[in-house]
C-alpha cells in the first residue's frame, strides 16, 4: 500500500475521533470507551499526520515564508510549552475541576451519617449493608477514608456501597 492512498484518510479519521470525544470530554459528557477512543487516536493522529507531512514536505517548508503561518506553527508550540510548567495558568491546579478524583475525595472525607444521609439512608442501614459487604470498622463518627485504612479497593467498595446498593 502507497503512504499517499493512506496517510491523509488516516489524518481525517483520527482528527474527527479526536475532535469529538474531545468535545464530549471538555462538557464532561464522554463516557470510559470514548476518554480511551480519545487517548489511542491520538497517538494514530500523530502516526498519520508524520505520514502526511512526509509526503508534502516541500509544500510544508513554504509556510516558514510566511508570518501568519510562522505565528501560528510558534504559538502552538509555545502553548505546549507552557502546558509542562506546574501552577503556569492562575487557578489551575493539577485535578482541578469538579472530576472523579475530587469527588472520590471528598466522599472519602465524609463520615458514616454523611454517607448515609448522601445515599437517603439512615446510618443504621448503611452500617448494616457494611457489614454485609464484610467491611469491618464502619461507625458513625468515622470517615470512609478511616475505615478504608487506606486501601483505595476498599474504599471504592465502601462508596458503591453506601451509594449505590439499596
Amino acid at each position: 500500500m502507497k503512504l499517499r492512498s493512506w496517510a491523509t484518510p488516516l489524518v481525517v479519521g483520527s482528527f474527527l475521533l479526536m475532535g469529538v470525544t474531545g468535545i464530549l470530554m471538555f462538557f464532561h459528557l464522554e463516557t470510559t470507551a470514548a476518554k480511551v477512543v480519545h487517548e489511542w487516536a491520538g497517538f494514530v493522529l500523530v502516526a498519520g499526520a508524520g505520514a502526511h507531512l512526509a509526503l508534502n514536505w516541500r509544500a510544508f517548508t513554504t509556510y516558514f515564508k510566511r508570518p501568519l503561518a510562522k505565528g501560528i506553527m510558534a504559538l502552538g508550540v509555545v502553548v505546549l510549552g507552557l502546558t509542562f510548567v506546574p501552577g503556569i495558568i492562575p487557578g489551575l491546579t493539577e485535578g482541578a475541576g469538579l472530576g472523579p478524583r475530587v469527588v472520590m475525595d471528598a466522599m472519602g472525607n465524609a463520615r458514616i451519617e454523611v454517607l448515609a444521609e448522601l445515599a437517603g439512608k439512615t446510618p443504621e442501614t448503611l452500617l448494616a449493608q457494611l457489614q454485609a459487604a464484610g467491611i469491618e470498622g464502619a461507625a458513625v463518627g468515622k470517615t470512609a477514608k478511616a475505615v478504608a485504612g487506606g486501601n483505595g479497593e476498599m474504599l471504592r467498595e465502601i462508596l458503591n456501597t453506601a451509594l449505590v446498593t439499596q
